[in-house]
Parts: C-alpha cells; sequence; structure tokens
C-alpha cells in the first residue's frame, strides 16, 4: 500500500513538472545576441542629455490652429507620451480658430532658436513652406517629425516621419453618403462638395477629391451615377466657397441649385458650417450631409441631425506617435517611422461614444 502511495505522488509530480513545461513552451529569456531583453530595453545612458544637455529631453509641438478644439487630443497625445519617457512637452500653435500657416511659421521659427529644444513636431498644411525650418532645425542638430498635414515635398521628406491620416481615407464618408442615399431612397439630385483651394491646404483638396472619387464610382456601381450630378468645382478639389464666410456661401450655394440631396466638407472649416446651413435651410434628416473632424461643433451636429456624419482622423494618435518617434529616432536611432491615423466614421448612433477619454 505505501508503495502505490508512493508511485502516485512521484505519478502526480511528474504530471505536474511536464504540465509546467508545456506552460512554458516558446519562451524566450534572452536573445540569439546573448544579451537580456531586461538590459536592452534600458533606455541608453547619454539619451536624456540630447543636443540641450540638461538631463531631460524637451520637444515643442506646433500646429496651424490652436483656437477651434481640434488639436485639443493632439496636444493630449504628446502630453500622454511626454509623460511616459519624461519629457517636457511644449504645446504651441497659432491663435486662430481656422488654419493660420503663416503665424504656425513665425512660430516655428522661434522655437527652433531656442536652445532647450531636443527635438520639433509640426503640421505642414501649406506645401513647400516648411524647408527652411527644417533646414534650421538639422543645423542645429534637431530632430523633426511632422504630423496631421502632410507635405510631400518637405526637405528631407524619406528621412523625416510624419504622422497622420492619409487623405484618400476621406473615400470612407464617400462611401457612407451614397449608402444613406439609398438608405433614404433618394433616387436623383445634386451632391455638392464646398471647399476652398485659398486656404493652402493641399491634404483637404485631396479629401475632397477622394470623397468626390468614391462617390462617383458608389453611384456608378450601382448604376445611378446618370441621376445625380456630383460637383467638387471644375478641378474636383471643391467648389469655390468663401472660407471666411462658409454658412453664407453653402446657403447661397444650396440655393442656387435647388435640388441639393447630398453633400460633404473637407476638414474643420466647412464641417460646421455645412451642418448650420444645413439647419438653416431646414434639410435636416432629409439630404446626407457628411464631414470632416469631431470636435464639439461636430458632434452637436450629429446629434441633431444637421449631419449625417463625420470622419475623425484619430488626432490623439496624431499627438502620441511623433513623441515617440523622436524619441526613438533619439535613443534608438530608429528614424521616419510613418503611422496612417486612417478614419473613424462616426454617425448619431455613435457619437456618444466618443471622446470619453479626450481621444477623438
Amino acid at each position: 500500500m505505501k508503495r502505490i502511495f508512493v508511485l502516485a505522488a512521484f505519478a502526480a509530480a511528474l504530471s505536474l513538472d511536464v504540465s509546467n513545461a508545456y506552460a512554458q513552451s516558446g519562451g524566450v529569456d534572452k536573445a540569439v545576441g546573448g544579451y537580456s531583453f531586461e538590459e536592452a530595453a534600458k533606455e541608453a545612458p547619454g539619451t536624456k542629455d540630447f543636443h540641450s544637455a540638461d538631463g531631460r529631453l524637451t520637444f515643442a509641438i506646433v500646429t496651424h490652429t490652436a483656437g477651434n478644439g481640434f488639436f485639443d487630443p493632439v496636444y493630449v497625445g504628446a502630453t500622454v507620451a511626454g509623460n511616459l519617457i519624461g519629457a517636457k512637452i511644449l504645446l504651441l500653435g497659432s491663435e486662430s480658430p481656422t488654419d493660420d500657416p503663416a503665424r504656425e511659421i513665425e512660430i516655428l521659427n522661434q522655437i527652433v532658436q531656442d536652445p532647450t529644444i531636443d527635438g520639433l513636431i509640426m503640421t505642414t498644411p501649406q506645401v513647400g513652406a516648411y524647408n527652411d525650418i527644417v533646414k534650421a532645425a538639422e543645423a542645429k542638430g534637431i530632430p523633426v517629425a511632422t504630423t496631421n498635414s502632410f507635405d510631400g515635398t518637405i526637405l528631407n521628406r524619406s528621412g523625416i516621419g510624419h504622422t497622420g491620416q492619409d487623405a484618400s481615407a476621406a473615400a470612407i464618408a464617400g462611401e457612407a453618403l451614397v449608402k444613406c442615399l439609398a438608405d433614404k431612397g433618394i433616387e436623383k439630385g445634386s451632391i455638392v462638395l464646398p471647399s476652398s483651394t485659398a486656404m493652402g491646404n493641399i491634404e483637404v483638396n485631396n479629401r475632397v477629391t477622394s470623397a468626390f472619387n468614391a462617390i462617383v464610382k458608389g453611384l456608378r456601381d450601382a448604376g445611378k451615377l446618370d441621376a445625380f450630378k456630383v460637383d467638387a468645382g471644375p478641378e474636383n478639389t471643391g467648389i469655390d466657397t468663401n472660407p471666411n464666410d462658409p454658412v453664407n456661401g453653402i446657403v447661397t450655394l444650396f440655393e442656387s441649385r435647388g435640388d441639393v440631396v447630398g453633400a460633404f466638407a473637407g476638414n474643420n472649416v466647412f464641417t460646421p458650417a455645412l451642418a448650420k446651413a444645413v439647419a438653416q435651410t431646414g434639410m435636416t434628416g432629409k439630404i446626407c450631409a457628411y464631414g470632416f473632424d469631431l470636435g464639439p461643433a461636430q458632434q452637436d451636429a450629429i446629434k441633431s441631425g444637421d449631419l449625417t456624419g463625420a470622419l475623425g482622423q484619430q488626432p490623439f494618435l496624431q499627438g502620441f506617435w511623433p513623441v515617440m518617434q523622436l524619441y526613438l529616432q533619439i535613443d534608438r536611432g530608429i528614424a521616419a517611422a510613418n503611422l496612417d491615423t486612417r478614419a473613424q466614421l462616426v454617425t448619431q448612433e455613435t457619437v456618444g461614444k466618443v471622446g470619453k477619454r479626450f481621444e477623438n
């Protein structure tokens, strides 16, 4: 009997060892090169003394409009990233509620001279206007990252990381607009895409074009293109509308066409204006109106039905990732790791979930 108990205990212990071995199967304690991952994960000794040599990394993030709330979650994301790596983040930008690249460039020219700056993050809505900033930063040994708007011609583009939404994501709104028309049983009418190339934001121009192409494709695939007039202006970058008085401009556009059943606006200037125009003309719920960004005005308009939906470009990531990118470039030598933040379509059914943690 004693022998049986001993054998049973031995079998149980053996079973436990085998199960532990199976549970740990595939575990990796060290690199093939022989070093430990624990050691390799530590920050480099000289990272905190990069450039300014003051024992702390300081990054500046400069945007082209800090006055309308869109960039608030960008600044939140940058602050979260700074807290994670122990960096100081300077939150800067034009005070204007509308796009103001000239003021942004003025701020950039000042901040690039600051001896405490270890890294620079900037939006680049005006193509070709930032090369001197990049030259000045590189001459001082300050790494640069761009966020939000994309300038494909910027100096050393291939060596500069970018975080932002590719303009092609606007196709999501175009596809949603076509579906909305079908759901409402709308069989004909005008679809307008108001905008302004005078603002000099090529990213917005590309968004309008992408939305236009998606609308045309969707209607064509449904065999209904001939019944609709889709108008995004002569270059498909938007019907020229005064950015200084966008509401009246869109109201006039609606009234001049007389049969508007759908609309798309490509930025934070024209989207709230589109919602107000829809309300003023009594078209709430009657047309399919889509826009861009998820600021307070857009969220209120979606809740009221003045906007059918809007695309969020996940701006939290547009602040968080470039800070991490610069840190990795300084600490690990990892440069130009781009991030496409894509688009999040928000409608009346989902708008209540937006902004719970300042992420949109």
